[in-house]
């Protein structure tokens, strides 16, 4: 694994001190009671996974985990360490695919290793950090709080764009001018990225919840943010539980318009078939071949003209009065 696919922070006594220092030297720091040392390792191989394992003394189901592809989101407790797995969420509005990147994290007594294999935007989490630095005095309790922050933060942007979404796909049903494979193409894909967001949403309380407990240590100050956090990862929750309901309803309704629309076209061919049915009928009648009321002659042809379009135009009459044409 290259060296660009790993960053490093040192803060001592929750002061920033150095970055990017050398991977090799982190087991030095960790066992400083001063020092608050960050990692990230980005697609790291199978060697670095191991040496890793063995410099932290991680359990070797966490290190496992780390390359289990669509894990769980969870959060495992161990002797000597918490393992975290979470999911980053983006959403690409024009074709409506979800992508998402597992973040696995190692919470250890003076250090926080961040793992994912896919590309990550970690600045965004580096900011959190930055952004609320006078936290990182309270250990890596506040490291791990900012990473999941940010990641619930991203769920609540692709839930926001996939509400957006269903209210435009609302207005799709009732426009004539938008075709039904269109439809049923945009609402396939919102309710295949609805159930993969859900996978990655609903099990973040017992994330958070799992490290909100009073014997994970978390101090008084910093108490409040996590129960900040945990308020958004409910109000997600239950975001996406309603957003199930809605392209539940956009489904049924799209098969009611479409029932709706058929019983209008059969309505429509069934008028129009009784409307050619007329001149059939009479046609018919004056084409026999015995001798009625003005057989030969033209006022026979005109009378079933007039037969033809007075009741053609009686019946039209009634089905547009009806509705049916």
């Amino acid at each position: 694994m290259t060296e660009a696919a790993v960053r490093t922070r040192l803060w001592r006594n929750g002061v920033l001190e150095k970055e990017n220092f050398p991977f090799e030297d982190l087991s030095q720091y960790i066992c400083e009671e001063d020092c608050l040392v960050w990692a990230d390792l980005q697609a790291p191989d199978a060697d670095r996974l191991a040496e890793l394992g063995t410099e932290l003394a991680l359990n070797a189901l966490a290190v496992e985990d780390v390359t289990a592809h669509h894990e769980r989101p969870k959060a495992s407790r161990y002797s000597t360490h918490t393992f975290l797995t979470a999911y980053s969420l983006r959403l690409d509005s024009d074709s409506g695919e979800l992508a998402y990147t597992q973040v696995s994290a190692f919470v250890l007594k003076h250090a926080f290793v961040t793992v994912h294999a896919d590309e990550f935007d970690v600045d965004r989490i580096v900011e959190r950090w930055d952004e609320n630095s006078d936290l990182i005095k309270y250990g890596v309790k506040a490291l791990a709080w900012g990473m999941l922050d940010v990641l619930v933060d991203g769920h609540f942007d692709v839930v926001q764009q996939l509400d957006d979404e269903i209210e435009d796909l609302e207005d799709l049903l009732f426009d004539q001018a938008s075709t039904n494979h269109e439809t049923q193409r945009r609402t396939f894909a919102l309710r295949k990225a609805l159930v993969h967001v859900r996978r990655a949403v609903l099990p973040m309380r017992e994330v958070v919840n799992t490290l909100m407990r009073r014997d994970f240590d978390i101090t008084e100050e910093l108490r409040p943010y996590y129960d900040d956090l945990y308020d958004h990862v409910l109000r997600a929750a239950e975001w996406t539980e309603s957003l199930r309901d809605m392209i539940s309803s956009v489904f049924e309704t799209n098969l009611s318009l479409q029932d709706a629309r058929l019983n209008t076209i059969m309505k429509k061919l069934t008028s129009y078939t009784a409307l050619i049915a007329i001149p059939t009928a009479v046609t018919g009648f004056y084409g026999q071949n015995v001798p009625y009321p003005g057989f030969g002659k033209h006022g026979g042809f005109i009378t079933s003209v007039l037969v033809i379009v007075g009741l053609a135009g009686t019946l039209y009459l009634i089905f547009k009065r009806k509705g049916w044409l």
